[in-house]
């Protein structure tokens, strides 16, 4: 995330389930009520993913709820969302997805000068045992953490 940025969503289930290679900022279409739905942390994405369709990056399984005080006029809270790219970036993306066992995942969203950014991480899948050494490095830290700490209160 940038400086100066309001975070409002964080995929943690992304960063224990993959491996992040890049991250790339980019924008994202919103209308209408999704923009304050979005402001207000109404989003889920534990599964959403982005797929490059026709030279175009486009998120799917991004859930961005209802806006509760708004009429008739609602949005779809499961349409595919397309996000704001340069063509060289798209190109570079389109390469690395390419490859065997890369996607395109967001990793969190937040506020950038007013307007919602996403970082969009290319990851790749973890196997099961990735997973628990990840889990135990966590712990070992946290325990190294705490025994600094009891040692420095006496």
């Amino acid at each position: 995330m940038a400086e100066g940025g309001k975070k409002i969503a964080e995929n943690r289930k992304a960063r224990y389930d993959y491996f992040i290679e890049d991250s790339i900022e980019c924008g994202i279409v919103l209308v209408g009520t999704e923009v304050k739905c979005v402001k207000g942390g109404n989003l889920s994405f534990p599964d959403a993913f982005a797929e490059i369709i026709n030279g175009e990056v486009w998120v799917k399984n991004l859930h961005i709820a209802e806006y509760s005080y708004s009429s008739v006029f609602n949005h779809n809270p499961d349409r595919a969302k397309k996000l704001l790219l340069r063509k060289d970036q798209i190109k570079r993306l389109s390469r690395k997805v390419d490859e065997k066992g890369y996607t395109l995942i967001p990793l969190d969203f937040y506020l950038k000068n007013g307007l919602v950014k996403v970082t969009l991480g290319v990851c790749k899948g973890k196997k099961a045992y990735d997973k628990r050494e990840s889990v135990k490095a966590r712990d070992n830290e946290r325990l190294l953490a705490r025994e600094f700490r009891k040692g420095l209160d006496g």
